[in-house]
């Protein structure tokens, strides 16, 4: 194969392969590790002007290797126009208007020594006038332009843990593994550029174990067809990530595969050339919660499990391996032996949790700290035990099953399956509660309380579950932003803003009638005897609501609606979304923009008013016809405004101040407000105070206005 041209006389474009073998890659930073390493050359190569038409790249990343195929490459750069400025004129010119030396000087550094004064160009430089020297600059050729990529794109790499280590030569490198081949080319030519002490060439190696020897790329274009067909190599990560999901699901016949994606690829991660075989457990495992069963294959063993067509885990799972074979007699035996001590674990734990019940391990978690400021887990417990039986009693529930669930709520923490395997913590607590024979809502409580767990996570769906986890949430915010530790900017390590979603999710989207305000007062009340914790309620609300505009933003509604609002200061956020939908829906209206327009004059007229009107309207004093007129049309649409806010039909309510705009029209055509009289003043202020009242009944609809 010809080398790269050290000198070009005719630019071409081609494809550029840039691959590097490496030692087994970190498995859960290879996708990171894969997209930045090609984004990072292929898009530093488009800076350089030696990308021909618009960047288009493809991105490999296995166990062992990091690479990139970038079409329409130049070989070299097009030429650039510069203009360079020389020397501001007094300098470069003397008292005579001849050359002068520091200007020959200035010349021959910029590789321009004959150029005389007359080919410059003469022109202000913003401030004084100068002498700017324009010339063609030749590009940078692909060799000289990717050294310089190469090098800082694997500087710029998002490597979790730097390794230093040995090269032949002695010398030592540093990089997330070994490397020990670069290939390089353009088209079918190599490009002499280097990478830790190697120098690029056009050869590979295949799979480990599959496939022998170098492999030779004669063509950067045939790089995956190459490594496929030849080295028993899917270089693609999303191809390989496809060509496992697709083999899983053939594999599980009618089953289900659990295939969470962390899981898919962490595995994805693990294997050039995958393939699935089928294993199996004893029955005698399905005893065990399944949840833990699957639990340790995935995390212990980076097994697939199965489940039938109700969920139900079955004793047959699937593996991923390296390992391409006719008879994988061997693995799978293997794999199944390993698997079975670590079911075994899972069983012997299970079973020693269930001779303790709950509740008698609920008094030692006072020997578990929570936090040094807010005391044991324990105490914790007591608090969401005495705030669930409070929250039970505003919404009516069973105090008993709210207390004793948030009583049991934390306990398997102490148990050993819960040590062993964290995220279970609460699923297990579901389980042994059933089986110390609770009454079902306080089992489900157990789990239901920590939900909603993230984003888009369901809602505890029994109202024992729903006040146990108001009043986790509650405590935690209250209690963490009480000694101090409120979220800061992207710092919020006990993860304020997802509890606080949580709480908010839970009373819109339950339209639970709940006072958020009243439930932040009586989390704050349960840390009286806590000196560290300060009554921070008012803040948070305004964090919740804070929350609460993204929250309704996701939705779909726009700012202005959100503003309209929540610029009552609402505590009740059951009907927050049938207020929404009214004022979208009064927004529509072709009376709302002058409604909207009105009531914003109204409100900067009454912020001026200094307390005048607060006596109440007196008909007596009307005088011009446009203010009797809107006190009639008001006294006429009060009533109906009302009924509608009593039975919560808002948007009925706001359709129904639409009459109102003739009315308000005539008003502030032909009524002066400020009348020098006092009386009519005071009068006048006082309409608009029950205007503004009405109005604003289910929003602050000057929110609206453009």
């Amino acid at each position: 194969m010809t080398g790269f041209p050290t000198t070009m006389t005719q630019a071409h474009h081609a494809t550029l392969l840039v691959e590097l073998l490496t030692e087994e890659l970190p498995p859960k930073a290879l996708a990171r590790l894969g997209d930045a390493f090609a984004e990072g050359i292929a898009q530093r190569l488009a800076a350089r002007d030696l990308i021909e038409g618009d960047l288009s790249f493809d991105r490999y990343a296995t166990p062992r290797r990091l690479a990139v195929t970038i079409k329409n490459v130049r070989s070299v750069a097009p030429e650039k126009q510069v203009r360079e400025k020389v020397l501001p004129v007094t300098v470069a010119l003397d008292a005579n208007g001849q050359p002068t030396a520091p200007l020959a000087k200035k010349l021959a550094a910029l590789g321009f020594p004959d150029t005389p004064v007359s080919e410059l160009e003469r022109a202000s430089d913003g401030k004084n006038e100068a002498f700017f020297l324009n010339y063609a600059a030749p590009g940078a050729t692909l060799a000289d332009g990717l050294q310089a990529v190469l090098d800082e794109a694997l500087t710029k790499l998002p490597i979790p843990k730097v390794m230093t280590y040995q090269r032949p030569d002695d010398t030592n490198v540093q990089f997330v593994r070994p490397v020990h081949r670069l290939t390089v080319l353009h088209g079918d030519k190599i490009v002499p550029v280097t990478a830790f002490g190697i120098d690029a060439g056009d050869t590979t190696r295949g799979h480990r174990f599959l496939s022998e020897g170098p492999i030779a790329i004669t063509r950067a274009d045939d790089y995956a067809h190459t490594l496929q067909h030849k080295g028993f190599v899917i270089a693609s990560y999303a191809d390989r990530r496809e060509s496992i999901r697709s083999q899983l699901i053939a594999a599980a016949l009618a089953d289900q595969v659990v295939m969470p994606d962390a899981l898919l690829d962490e595995v994805n991660s693990l294997v050039e050339w995958p393939v699935v075989y089928a294993c199996k457990f004893e029955d005698e495992f399905l005893q065990v919660p399944q949840e833990c069963l699957i639990l340790t294959m995935q995390t212990n063993q980076k097994y697939f499990a199965l489940t039938d067509a109700e969920g139900r885990l079955r004793s047959r799972f699937l593996i991923v391996s390296n390992i391409a074979t006719d008879t994988p007699v061997e693995i799978v035996e293997g794999n199944e032996r390993v698997v079975r001590p670590r079911l075994a674990d899972a069983k012997f734990f299970f079973e020693q949790d269930k001779k303790k019940p709950l509740a008698q391990r609920v008094p030692l978690l006072a020997n578990v700290v929570y936090h040094n400021k807010l005391g044991s887990q324990l105490q914790r417990v007591e608090r969401l035990e005495a705030l669930a039986g409070e929250i039970a009693q505003l919404c009516g529930a069973d105090v008993a099953l709210a207390k004793r669930g948030a009583r049991l709520a934390k306990a398997d923490l102490l148990t050993d399956m819960v040590g062993e395997f964290p995220e279970l913590q609460g699923t297990m607590g579901t389980y042994y509660a059933r089986h110390d024979g609770e009454a079902e809502e306080v089992a489900l409580a157990c789990s239901e309380h920590y939900q909603p767990r993230f984003s888009g996570d369901a809602l505890p769906g029994t109202p024992t579950g729903t006040i146990a986890a108001l009043a986790d949430k509650l405590e935690t915010i209250v209690g963490i932003w009480g000694i101090g530790l409120a979220p800061t900017g992207e710092k919020d390590p006990f993860a304020l803003r997802r509890h606080a979603l949580g709480v908010l999710r839970i009373l819109v989207e339950k339209q639970l009638p709940l006072d958020l305000v009243e439930l932040l007062r009586a989390a704050a009340a349960q840390f009286a005897n806590v000196p560290a914790v300060t009554d921070s309620t008012d803040a948070i609300y305004e964090f919740c609501m804070d929350r609460l505009r993204g929250l309704l933003r996701e939705r779909g509604y726009a700012a202005a609606e959100i503003d309209a609002v929540l610029a009552l200061n609402p505590t009740r956020l059951d009907d927050i979304v049938a207020r929404l939908d009214a004022v979208r829906e009064f927004a529509a209206l072709a009376e709302s923009a002058s409604l909207a327009a009105a009531n914003k004059r109204i409100s900067n007229i009454l912020k001026k008013s200094d307390g005048a009107g607060d006596a109440g309207v007196q008909i007596s004093l009307f005088v011009e016809a446009a203010e009797k007129a809107l006190h009639a049309q008001l006294e006429a649409v009060t009533p109906r405004v009302e009924t509608q806010l009593a039975a919560r039909e808002y948007t009925g309510a706001l359709t129904a101040l639409a009459a109102l705009r003739e009315s308000v029209d005539m008003f502030f055509n032909d009524v002066m407000v400020n009348a020098e009289d006092p009386a009519l003043r005071a009068n006048r202020l006082a309409l608009l105070k029950a205007l503004h009242r009405q109005m604003n009944s289910v929003a602050d609809i000057s929110r609206l206005a453009a």
